[in-house]
């Protein structure tokens, strides 16, 4: 008898010490289970914000890519070659005192001086035809200004530079605005025949002229009252003077004015291409006209594309010397 019940007590002993274990066991598991648990959802939770950092990355770089890929067919790295020669068009000007050569010369010195190329625009003789780039974009800028303003032409002499309510053509930036010539800008204004048309060129010119606006302003090409719109017309009637088309001075056009406001062509190139229209199948003289490149179409355009930017409202009306592209891609200032 006494020897079952040590038998029962020894049972019942292993049992506790089983039972006991067992806790034990299971209270260490618990936490564990609980931290075992942890770490695999942060190592979850670390993979996958890798993934979409890596993502956000490449995203970052697609866009950057994108943008390059854009920027290279609105503004080509290379340059635009412009289908004039311009020949001793410098030296005349400077001759009848358009250009004062000595303070066109100074305002570049500011600016680190003007390149080999452009002092042979503005002094040289034989100049073939011109590389016109985003660098020296500014400086054909302030030398089509010139050609436009002092080249006779009934455009200047009965178009809407002349009507009385304006209080005279004197009165514009593109005439006021120009302070690089011997004497008053008026002394020259439509005063040289730099470039001489035949009745259908100048023909050509007009109807040309009309249809190219500019993001400054709400005026065509044809009331050139700021500095890029007689810097255009200048540029048509050397282009039309030559015989080119109609058809390539509206390409050409789109091209100077997308170097003289990269931001806005930049934006309607960005426009164009959410409609599924790539830049180099858009019609020139479409794109030139007063809904994308008028300062009012641009706006509408502007609003529509979004996250962009509203510094794109176009340069201003005053002499450039030449800003670099990476502090501001608007051509012109408000001063010299």
């Amino acid at each position: 008898m006494e020897n079952n019940e040590k038998e029962n007590e020894v049972k019942n002993e292993n049992e506790i010490k089983s039972i006991k274990a067992e806790n034990l066991l299971k209270d260490h598991l618990l936490p564990f289970s609980i931290l075992l648990s942890a770490l695999i959802l942060s190592s979850v939770w670390i993979y996958t914000a890798e993934l979409e950092a890596g993502s956000g990355k490449k995203t970052v770089k697609a866009e950057a890519e994108q943008g390059s890929a854009l920027e290279e067919k609105v503004l080509p790295k290379d340059g635009v070659l412009l289908p004039v020669k311009w020949g001793d068009l410098g030296a005349k000007m400077q001759s009848v005192g358009v250009i004062d050569g000595k303070q066109f010369t100074a305002l570049y010195e500011q600016r680190g001086g003007l390149s080999e190329e452009e002092k042979k625009l503005l002094n040289g003789e034989n100049n073939g035809q011109i590389m016109m780039t985003e660098k020296n974009s500014g400086t054909l800028l302030n030398l089509f200004w010139a050609l436009g303003l002092g080249t006779k032409n009934n455009i200047l002499d009965s178009g809407p530079m002349k009507d009385s309510r304006y209080g005279g053509a004197g009165n514009f930036a593109s005439t006021g605005g120009w302070t690089l010539s011997v004497g008053g800008a008026m002394e020259h204004y439509s005063r040289h025949p730099f470039t001489v048309l035949t009745k259908e060129q100048q023909a050509l010119v007009e109807r040309v002229s009309k249809n190219i606006y500019r993001p400054c302003c709400n005026n065509a090409t044809y009331f050139p009252d700021c500095n890029h719109g007689m810097a255009m017309l200048g540029l048509l009637e050397l282009m039309a003077s030559q015989g080119v088309g109609e058809e390539e001075m509206y390409r050409i056009a789109l091209a100077v004015n997308s170097y003289w406001f990269p931001d806005n062509y930049l934006t309607i190139a960005k426009y164009m291409e959410s409609k599924g229209i790539d830049w180099k199948n858009v019609n020139p003289k479409e794109i030139l006209g007063k809904d994308y490149s008028s300062a009012s179409g641009f706006a509408n355009v502007l609003q529509q594309v979004p996250q962009q930017s509203a510094g794109g409202g176009g340069g201003g009306c005053g002499v450039d010397a030449g800003v670099p592209a990476a502090s501001s891609k608007q051509q012109g200032g408000c001063g010299i």
